[in-house]
């Protein structure tokens, strides 16, 4: 069996060491390199193509953030999963609009980590369950989606892009599962969000999560 390759990017090394010892000890994972910085998790991402990064928000010379808009665009198929302290939904919101793929908290339990890599690894997206009350506390009193799909009046194929979306796959991506043009999957997730009044991603992940969808990836 293939062992998913992993990518640690932490400017703390006793953390990365400790994630090393975590994810070597799985039968199915194996960690193929470090970096202490943004910008050398860019070059060694792009050098050696793991399935996943482990990434930190807070590194010197280029930020967690900055990090994954860059790798977004030069590596998309590799998923990132955002390992950090902090559980503000600023940092949530700004890190979902980039592109990261799952989001855990370093003071969770470590099995918590490996769920989320393996979730993410398969395609899909992953909250820490910590954060995930939080998330959807905060649609109150912002801009509340309301209403369910049928209500919404949104179509089979509609209801199939957005779910995708929320567990963080591409237009391109998502064309390829549906079988559709990438013009079309873009046409049915606009759509969708315009009937359900959404704006960005944090809006269709919050819906999601009210809705249980990223309990059935």
């Amino acid at each position: 069996m293939r062992k998913l390759c992993i990518l640690l990017a932490d400017d703390h090394k006793m953390v990365r060491n400790g994630l090393r010892l975590l994810i070597d000890a799985q039968p199915d994972m194996t960690v193929v390199g470090e970096a202490d910085n943004g910008r050398g998790a860019v070059a060694l991402s792009r050098q050696l193509q793991p399935d996943v990064v482990v990434m930190d928000v807070t590194m010197p010379e280029l930020n967690g953030l900055k990090a994954t808009e860059q790798l977004r665009t030069l590596c998309p198929s590799i998923k990132i999963l955002t390992l950090t302290r902090h559980t503000d939904d600023g940092y949530l919101h700004q890190l979902l609009k980039a592109g990261v793929s799952g989001y855990v908290l370093k003071q969770s339990a470590s099995d918590e980590l490996v769920r989320a890599i393996r979730a993410v690894a398969a395609g899909h997206s992953y909250l820490d369950p910590a954060i995930t009350e939080q998330v959807v506390g905060s649609v109150v009193g912002k801009r509340p989606v309301r209403g369910s799909l049928a209500e919404k009046n949104l179509s089979h194929r509609e209801e199939e892009v957005l779910r995708l979306s929320a567990w963080g796959y591409l237009n391109k991506e998502i064309a390829g599962r549906l079988q559709i043009s990438v013009k079309t999957a873009e046409a049915h997730k606009s759509n969708a969000m315009t009937k359900m009044g959404m704006k960005s991603r944090i809006d269709i992940v919050r819906y999601a999560l009210l809705q249980d969808w990223l309990k059935d990836n």
